[in-house]
C-alpha cells in the first residue's frame, strides 16, 4: 500500500476526518488506497493554537498523546486538485476540463497550506485504525507492507 508521511497533529486531524484535504506542491497522478502515516515530529505550539486545541481536545488529543511514528489511518487518494485564490476566496479545481469549482474555509482552510499554484490531495473513505501501526516513515509517497 503506498503510504505519506504526515507532521502531528495533521495526520490525527485526517485520521478524525477533521481534514480532508493534504495541500502539497507537487501533483500526484497516484489515485487509490493510502495509509497515513504520523511522523515522529509534533507541532506542540500550533497543537495549542485554535482551532486545533479545540479540535484535538474534541476527539481526546492534545500534544502529549498523539501518536508519532506509526501508521494512524487508511483513506483513498481519489483527487489532486488545484488551488486557486481569488478576491480572498480559497478554490480548488480538478483543471481545464472540470468547470466545478470547490470553495475551502472554516477549519478546512485553517488546517491547510492553500496558496496559488499547490494541490490539494482529495481524501475520501477515511478509516482511524483502532490502534497505530509502528512505522518508520519516509518523505514523499512510499510503500508501506503490512
Amino acid at each position: 500500500m503506498k503510504a505519506i508521511t504526515i507532521i502531528q497533529p495533521w495526520a490525527t486531524l485526517i485520521a478524525l476526518g477533521e481534514k480532508k484535504f493534504e495541500t502539497r506542491s507537487w501533483r500526484r497522478k497516484y489515485r487509490g488506497p493510502l495509509a497515513i502515516h504520523a511522523g515522529l515530529k509534533v507541532d506542540r505550539e500550533l497543537c495549542e493554537k485554535e482551532p486545533f486545541r479545540s479540535v484535538l481536545a474534541k476527539h481526546g488529543y492534545t500534544a502529549d498523546n498523539l501518536p508519532t511514528g506509526a501508521i494512524v489511518a487508511t483513506c483513498e487518494l481519489s483527487n489532486c486538485l488545484k488551488i486557486d485564490v481569488f478576491e480572498g476566496i480559497t478554490s480548488l479545481y480538478a483543471g481545464d476540463s472540470n468547470h466545478e469549482w470547490i470553495e475551502i474555509d472554516g477549519n478546512e482552510l485553517m488546517f491547510g497550506w492553500y496558496d496559488n499554484g499547490r494541490y490539494a490531495w482529495e481524501l475520501t473513505n477515511v478509516q482511524q485504525l483502532p490502534e497505530s501501526i509502528p512505522a518508520k516513515g519516509m518523505q514523499g509517497i512510499w510503500n508501506w507492507n503490512k
